[in-house]
């Protein structure tokens, strides 16, 4: 199975490609090496593979997304090739050839919401998504538009951002994740990518979306998420200790340290036993974060622009086949 994560690895090298296509791009190489006979030993192989990247994956969200898709269309997909061993690259073919069209969606994504941003916008984004940017770089060919983008602790995706629009002739600026209140009156709308879109039609994104959104709420801003069809997710997290990433590492307190008293000529710096590093900060937080529906105004897809109850429907209709 160390393969399989090998490969996985190895498609994420390509810029374009996320981790979901990610996923079903290595799926489809199980499919094509696995010795199964029949379509149970097949789904079989296939489920133990994407159980295998999910437990060498730190935030297995939407790289599960990615699996569950192909894993569903393996199981619907109809049985009428002359042989198994034919059936088998019939579905790598298929997979790949989803994959190829999928790379598709986020220009799509784009045209759709370039639509619904008006000239001399004020927007603010969050961290870094390829399909934001392809939509912000779209929508700078036709208007004006000037972006507020959050540093995005811990891993600081949105000074990646923010090089990019700059280096395209946008207007933009980094702002602390804490001065997104601060800020979000210059704001017209927020305009934020996904990991996943869950079934309830909540979003999960980079830690801080939550926060972001409910200060978008209180100014009675939009909040718009751009999410590709793959991304939606069979999963309904009621909390955020429900998400996969969640674990009990995650905001935990240090035991107390034993310690004899200090003595009067200690200094409080040698008396206090704290002591940590950003590093350390970053292993002890989320890397995601959940975003309830009722706080999303819409959710754009190369499907359309969808009301959260939206994406739940098409979840519905899509794993039933």
């Amino acid at each position: 199975m160390d393969s399989i994560c090998a490969t996985y690895r190895r498609k994420l090298e390509d810029e374009q490609i996320s981790p979901p296509l990610a996923a079903i791009l290595s799926l489809t190489e199980l499919c094509a090496t696995s010795n199964a006979g029949t379509m149970f030993e097949l789904v079989k192989a296939l489920n133990e593979g994407a159980d295998f990247l999910k437990q060498h994956s730190s935030n297995p969200i939407s790289l599960n997304a990615g699996c569950e898709l192909f894993i569903a269309f393996v199981t619907l997909f109809p049985h009428d090739s002359a042989s198994f061993s034919d059936l088998k690259m019939e579905l790598v073919k298929q997979g790949e050839a989803y994959v190829r069209q999928a790379l598709t969606y986020r220009r799509k994504i784009g045209e759709l919401a370039v639509d619904f941003i008006k000239d001399d916008s004020v927007i603010l984004t969050h961290s870094y998504s390829r399909v934001v940017m392809e939509t912000l770089l779209l929508a700078h060919k036709s208007k004006r538009i000037s972006v507020f983008v959050t540093e995005a602790r811990p891993r600081g995706l949105g000074v990646k951002t923010a090089e990019a629009l700059t280096a395209a002739g946008i207007p933009c600026t980094v702002i602390l994740d804490s001065a997104v209140a601060y800020a979000m009156e210059k704001v017209d709308f927020v305009l934020v990518g996904s990991e996943a879109v869950v079934e309830s039609g909540g979003l999960i994104n980079a830690i801080g979306s939550l926060n972001i959104a409910i200060i978008a709420n209180a100014a009675n801003k939009p909040f718009y998420a751009l999410a590709e069809s793959y991304k939606f997710h069979r999963l309904f997290p009621l909390s955020q200790y429900d998400l996969p990433s969640h674990n009990s590492r995650m905001l935990s307190f240090p035991s107390p340290l034993q310690r004899d008293r200090p003595s009067p000529d200690q200094s409080a710096a040698q008396a206090s036993p704290f002591s940590t590093t950003q590093e350390e900060i970053a292993k002890n937080n989320p890397d995601v974060d959940y975003t309830r529906p009722d706080l999303i105004s819409l959710v754009f897809s190369e499907l359309g622009s969808l009301t959260p109850f939206g994406v739940a429907q098409y979840l519905v209709g899509m794993f039933a086949g």
